[in-house]
């Protein structure tokens, strides 16, 4: 009795160490296994990496195109702002001299009439008191 119980717990200590033996023969292969997965996770990774990175760099080169854009349509704009200004005062120092000119030349054509009409008076009190 004595003699089956040690042969049946040599059988199961046999049984038990094939688990593991056979475990163990297979982690190199395994091991090769994650790291041919690690490789590929790197390798995978890097060229995600380089794919975010052109994509940034196209994405900054067409923001900067935007702003290139935006700087000569708002130079375009004040350029014809100002223009549009300096058109504006040339008008209005055209408008004031002809104001000017004019205001002068009725006033000349006034004072013409106001003799010419004191003249007449004259002419009419030197009829009458002659």
């Amino acid at each position: 009795n004595r003699k089956e119980r040690i042969l049946n717990t040599i059988r199961n200590s046999e049984e038990l160490r094939e688990g593991p033996i056979e475990q163990l023969e297979k982690a190199p292969a395994h091991l090769r296994k994650v790291e041919i997965e690690a490789d590929q996770f790197r390798v995978n990774g890097y060229s995600e990496i380089e794919r975010e990175k052109l994509n940034l760099i196209n994405s900054t080169y067409k923001i900067f195109e935007q702003l290139e854009n935006y700087k000569s349509e708002t130079i375009y704009f004040e350029q014809q702002r100002a223009i549009n200004q300096v058109r504006q005062w040339v008008f209005q120092q055209a408008l004031q001299g002809a104001l000017g000119t004019l205001n002068s030349t009725l006033n000349n054509e006034l004072h013409l009439c106001t003799i010419s009409a004191n003249i007449g008076l004259f002419e009419v009190i030197k009829e009458i008191t002659d």
